[in-house]
């Protein structure tokens, strides 16, 4: 005989992150936050950020050096001001902030555990910013579980 599961739980929130131009903002503690807010105490918190030109990434917190590197491997791969681009209406780094967007993803999935992100020690969710002048990102935080 199977055990019913208890009942579905969804919730969502949201906020907003004022970057300093291209670079990383750690916003773990935000969305540890929402799950722990959430009273889901088993599911998946699913992270998403609606916009073309910055990204989320689950990565490497203890040491920036990652994150630097990251971000000299990309300024390689996909140079602001390359002439290959036409899209380029908001200026040289228009194109390429929409390519490390596209590469690098919007959105994550993390599960939750007794409330909790279930993260590695060494994992941090940070909003990428791949335009070089500052902006505010909005993120939303979707909690879902028992």
């Amino acid at each position: 005989m199977t055990r019913p599961l208890p009942a579905e739980h969804v919730a969502q929130g949201g906020f907003v992150v004022h970057t300093r131009g291209r670079g990383f903002s750690d916003i773990t503690a935000q969305v540890a936050d929402a799950a722990a807010s959430s009273h889901v105490q088993v599911g998946l918190a699913h992270i998403f950020t609606a916009h073309t030109s910055c990204s989320l990434l689950l990565g490497e917190n203890a040491d920036p050096g990652v994150r630097d590197d990251l971000e000299r491997w990309f300024a390689r791969v996909v140079p602001d001001g390359d002439p290959l681009f036409e899209h380029d209406a908001e200026g040289p780094d228009d194109m390429p902030a929409h390519i490390r967007s596209i590469l690098t993803g919007v959105s994550l999935t993390v599960p939750v555990h007794g409330g909790k992100l279930l993260l590695g020690t060494w994992q941090g969710i940070y909003l990428w910013e791949h335009r070089l002048d500052p902006h505010q990102r909005k993120v939303t935080v979707t909690v879902l579980g028992h």
